[in-house]
């Protein structure tokens, strides 16, 4: 498919999980604003549909529409997906946190992180890979965490999550790539999103990012934009199996 520019996303479909807000709306918007058709995920259609309506009205002529199930569902993701469009770009970002030392997570509490962290992203590339075989062309994008290399006390559940994607990421990057499929991740850092409102009031949480991170503060959700469009872009053709820190230089900073 020829492109006008290498970051263009004209003529392609992208799904993006966990899309109604935070890091994965900011995704949507770019990817959209790049030129892509853009399916919003959430586990509520009329948030999806909202967030989907918030696009085209920030991106002008832009295509977006919701596409409501959980991921965790495996029969209701299928549905879903059942009268969808061919999906060229999938961006897998919806997933689950327990904040609880490891002993305080039963069996259900951690079947509930796999499910909606790994198993989840695993069902879809499943679901939507040999589609993109068929057209030569497909770009998966996982979003995992700097708690995929690191860990801290009260966050296993997390961790061994985001770790399972990160493995499932270069996993998928050798199965696929002879098929015209690179498989990416983007690992954000301290991102102001509402699940770390509270952590965000914290003065001391601040003072000890600003010497921390190399650039010495949170990020911004839409800062983590450029990451996907690049990776879904013609310009990322020949990066597979990497996973790219959108952290601040967290993990490069001690």
């Amino acid at each position: 498919m020829p492109m006008t520019h290498p970051f263009s996303l004209q003529g392609r479909t992208a799904l993006v999980t966990g899309a109604t807000s935070g890091l994965g709306f900011e995704m949507a918007r770019a990817l959209a604003a790049a030129g892509a058709r853009v399916l919003v995920n959430g586990r509520d259609a009329a948030r999806a549909a909202e967030a989907a309506a918030r696009i085209t009205g920030l991106v002008p002529g832009s295509m977006a529409e919701g596409l409501a199930f959980d991921v965790a569902d495996a029969a209701g993701m299928e549905a879903a997906l059942a009268d969808a469009p061919d999906i060229h770009i999938l961006v897998n970002n919806a997933g689950a946190r327990d904040r609880r030392a490891f002993l305080e997570l039963d069996a259900a509490a951690l079947q509930r992180l796999m499910d909606a962290t790994v198993m989840g992203p695993a069902l879809l590339c499943r679901r939507l890979a040999p589609a993109m075989m068929a057209g030569g062309f497909g770009r998966i994008i996982n979003v995992t965490s700097i708690a995929g290399p690191l860990a801290r006390q009260g966050d296993a559940g997390y961790a061994t999550a985001k770790g399972g994607l990160e493995a499932l990421t270069r996993a998928l990057a050798a199965e696929f790539g002879p098929h015209g499929i690179t498989v990416n991740a983007i690992a954000p850092g301290y991102f102001l999103t509402t699940p770390n409102a509270a952590m965000a009031a914290d003065a001391g949480v601040a003072d000890w990012l600003a010497r921390r991170t190399s650039v010495g503060r949170w990020g911004r959700p839409e800062e983590v934009a450029g990451a996907a469009v690049f990776l879904a872009s013609e310009a990322a053709s020949y990066v597979t199996g990497h996973v790219l820190a959108v952290d601040g230089g967290y993990l490069a900073h001690f």
